[in-house]
């Protein structure tokens, strides 16, 4: 592979699988060097062949974990010899593409059980395109790493996948069937009773990834066929309209940085576990988290009706009545005088702030990252923004967004590009795409992350 192609093969194949990574650079090579090792600082050096005597610099927020290294070590080992392929047909190659990064994805995490997982997702595969009685299939199978049975009668897995009978056994979230390593069946397992233990997943699954470490693979296909593999206890990978996604859950919790707040990590972990859950609900959602010192400016964006604190009203009346002071429209900023001077209880009485008063009972006075998750999930799923304070307060939820002239994109997409001026935006498609955006130094807004 020349190295035209090879930058070309990294950008299109081996970034998009790596939320945050990034292209630094070059660096000189000898042929004692491996084609795929760990750099310094954050970084991986690859190059396609042994003899090359440059390996490209690519580099993240966060240390690139072993397993990622030997995912992309297994990626490149099989696209080389695809590369000597160029004049067959571009849809076969796709299709070949396509069985490469799915074979990779298995092998980074195991090695012994590679044919099995690969034959079991062929099987799922399959049911996708099928239902029974009527309804999509949902399924939940384990493989477990060390078991070998070596029983005469043993059922293997593609015996019975394929069974009508078989779509009725699990659900993929409480019950499994488990097998061995080799495709056998072991067992059923019912998930109603596991041990609490630290897990990065939706949280409809969270018994799963907390079932799966790393002696036990968790496959899962979902009522809307997407495919679910979980091991050393989060959610490693999903194949979802059609193409496999790598969940860097550690790197999107970086990427969401505000260095202002000692309880910051909390935040950022609770909002990105509310975008993880909405993706997998297939809801849509906004959620903006501020910059310390961008509070003031980003109230501006938000109607004083949708505010849930006092202290938050208290600078958007500020605001309104500096405004009103400005205009030569006196009758418009009388409105305004009249609107906002008054108490923040008399504003929302005055303006039948139904929505607003309801939802500051339910929170409560508690904080984003001190809520219920599931209540989390059902907030950002209301119409409009949730838009999160630095310390986690919560300023608004259902949050009609003052998008400015010239916005480009659907109304979600606007209001979130407009928020990410004042700190970290997060888009959450009906289709399950989350993607964030921030400012640069200079105050462009630009995307930092696309997952899913």
């Amino acid at each position: 592979m020349d190295k035209i192609k090879f930058y070309e093969f990294v950008n299109k194949l081996i970034i998009p699988l790596f939320t945050g990574s990034y292209i630094a650079g070059e660096t000189e090579s000898s042929s004692r060097d491996l084609e795929v090792a760990l750099g310094k600082g954050n970084s991986v050096l690859l190059k396609p062949q042994k003899n090359d005597e440059y390996r490209i610099i690519l580099k993240r927020g966060q240390p690139f974990k072993s397993f990622e290294v030997n995912l992309i070590r297994a990626i490149l080992e099989e696209m080389t010899e695809l590369s000597n392929l160029d004049g067959k047909n571009p849809i076969y190659l796709q299709k070949l593409q396509d069985f490469i990064i799915e074979k990779a994805l298995i092998e980074s995490i195991t090695e012994n059980a590679t044919d099995t997982i690969k034959g079991i997702i062929y099987c799922l595969e399959k049911w996708t395109a099928r239902n029974y009685k009527g309804s999509n299939v949902t399924m939940g199978i384990f493989v477990n790493l060390t078991a070998s049975l070596d029983n005469e009668d043993a059922v293997l897995y593609r015996d019975i996948i394929d069974q009508d009978f078989f779509a009725r056994l699990t659900d993929g979230v409480s019950s499994f069937i488990e097998f061995d390593k080799k495709g056998h069946l072991i067992s059923y397992v019912n998930l109603k009773k596991t041990k609490n233990a630290p897990t990065i997943s939706p949280f409809m699954y969270d018994r799963v990834a907390r079932s799966c470490n790393d002696k036990r693979v968790g496959i899962v296909l979902t009522f809307t066929g997407d495919i679910l593999i979980f091991y050393a206890r989060q959610l490693m990978f999903a194949k979802r309209n059609g193409k496999w996604c790598v969940y860097s859950h550690d790197e999107v919790i970086r990427l969401l940085y505000n260095n202002v707040s000692y309880t910051a990590k909390e935040i950022r972990r609770a909002i990105y576990n509310t975008a993880l859950d909405c993706s997998f609900d297939y809801k849509g959602a906004c959620i903006v988290y501020l910059n310390k010192d961008m509070t003031r400016d980003a109230l501006r964006h938000i109607d004083g009706a949708d505010i849930l604190s006092k202290e938050h009203f208290d600078i958007k009346k500020e605001i309104e009545l500096d405004e009103a002071e400005k205009l030569y429209n006196l009758q418009f900023a009388r409105r305004i005088k009249d609107d906002y001077d008054c108490s923040y209880e008399e504003f929302l009485e005055r303006n039948n702030c139904i929505k607003t008063k309801a939802i500051s009972k339910i929170i409560s006075g508690r904080k984003f990252h001190e809520l219920d998750r599931t209540l989390l999930a059902e907030l950002v799923a209301i119409d409009g923004a949730v838009v999160v304070d630095f310390d986690g307060t919560i300023i608004a939820v259902g949050a009609i967004i003052k998008i400015e002239a010239g916005s480009l994109g659907g109304g979600r997409l606007a209001a979130t590009k407009s928020m990410a001026k004042y700190g970290v935006a997060i888009k959450v498609s009906q289709d399950g795409i989350m993607q964030g955006f921030s400012a640069d130094k200079h105050g462009k807004v630009k995307q930092i992350f696309n997952v899913g």
